[in-house]
């Protein structure tokens, strides 16, 4: 396949969940870190997802969200279908909002292939992460699971690892792996081991399967999250499904896809990956915000926001700023400054992790306004 074919029974599955708390006071319940523009396009992470996976997709794009933002999702994304709009009742993790979306589908066409691909992560070169979708898809066509895994460029604790094992004989997809395991967020040790080596990459939470595949492995690992989500599929297009949906969804266990299909998966040796020899970051901090726009190098400060006014000297790391305040910053490294209306963030890149600490302190105080 080129970046030129779409594969019919193809359709992509955005997931539009999730905070980000580590991104607070940027990111907010109402305000989640997709509907961010972070990379200073001018577009939010989601309309960027969008536009990544149309030229594979086509129309064939389904978002999956919570009720309360299902409005801002629709302005961002016009173009998007009402039926290829999921709406979730409230969180469930990425197991039930990935399958669900994948149950519905199955029942429109039994031969879909889904991908399921974050709202709020970046990529760039979207011609080799076409290439490694395309052969993700010709491997889901020959029965497997698949997950795209990212080439570290560093031995990062942040993210968990793929071990790829022997090479596998499909047709259009030459560089497709079977997984051996994968494996939690590592010691820096353990990472830098990874990335001298040659077989672990990042897992960036991609999946691309045939949706009755995904189902099957689904059925045999955790049946009490395959029985109510089938309950809530097959009624999805008949008038039962609000009060289905109302009655059933409260009982769906969270757990991440992870858990419940990749990791069994690979046990079971149906799980495949394929290298993305492309830039990704999941932007999960306000570190890899300051990495993202200074391209790591050192003694720069980088500035976003509209109206962002900063005066600097001798300063490094990040600045957001979503009001008019005048800024001024003199001598400090790898800082990190997030100015808003009601909140403001100080904090430096080595403790960016510690903002989601912060986030649960203002939970606890009974603050929600501020969340």
């Amino acid at each position: 396949m080129t970046s030129s074919h779409r594969e019919a029974n193809f359709y992509a599955v955005i997931p539009a969940g999730g905070v980000g708390s580590r991104l607070w006071p940027l990111s907010r319940a109402d305000a989640p870190k997709f509907l961010h523009d972070l990379t200073g396009s001018g577009r939010s992470l989601l309309v960027e997802t969008w536009d990544r996976l149309e030229p594979i997709a086509g129309d064939n794009i389904v978002v999956v969200c919570g009720k309360s933002h299902a409005k801002a999702i629709a302005h961002e994304l016009p173009m998007l279908a009402a039926d290829n709009t999921v709406l979730e009742p409230s969180p469930k993790d990425s197991t039930a909002a990935i399958v669900l979306a994948a149950a519905i589908l199955v029942r429109r066409n039994p031969d879909a292939i889904i991908g399921s691909f974050a709202a709020d992560h970046v990529i760039d070169d979207q011609r080799r992460f076409i290439t490694a979708v395309n052969e993700a898809i010709a491997t889901a066509s020959a029965g497997f699971i698949v997950t795209i895994g990212i080439r570290p460029t560093s031995p990062s604790t942040a993210f968990g690892y793929i071990e790829s094992g022997e090479a596998l004989d499909v047709t259009g997809a030459r560089r497709a792996h079977r997984v051996v395991r994968f494996v939690e967020k590592p010691s820096l040790d353990k990472a830098t081991e990874y990335v001298e080596g040659d077989t672990h990459l990042w897992n960036a939470g991609m999946f691309i399967a045939k949706a009755s595949v995904l189902l099957e492995e689904l059925r045999a690992n955790r049946p009490d999250v395959a029985g109510p989500i089938d309950e809530i599929a097959d009624a999805w297009n008949t008038p039962e499904r609000s009060a289905v949906l109302e009655r059933v969804w409260p009982t769906i266990p969270k757990v991440a896809i992870d858990y419940s299909i990749a990791e069994p998966a690979a046990e079971h040796g149906r799980l495949a990956v394929i290298p993305g020899d492309f830039q990704w970051d999941d932007v999960g901090d306000f570190a890899s915000l300051a990495r993202l726009h200074t391209n790591g190098r050192a003694n720069v400060l980088a500035t976003l926001g509209e109206n962002t006014r900063v005066l600097n000297q001798g300063s490094s790391g990040v600045v957001v700023s979503h009001t008019k305040r005048l800024i001024s910053l003199i001598g400090v490294k790898d800082i990190v400054v997030v100015d808003t209306p009601d909140a403001l963030l100080v904090t430096t890149a080595a403790h960016a992790q510690r903002v989601k600490d912060i986030v649960e302190q203002i939970r606890q105080s009974g603050d929600d306004a501020l969340l």
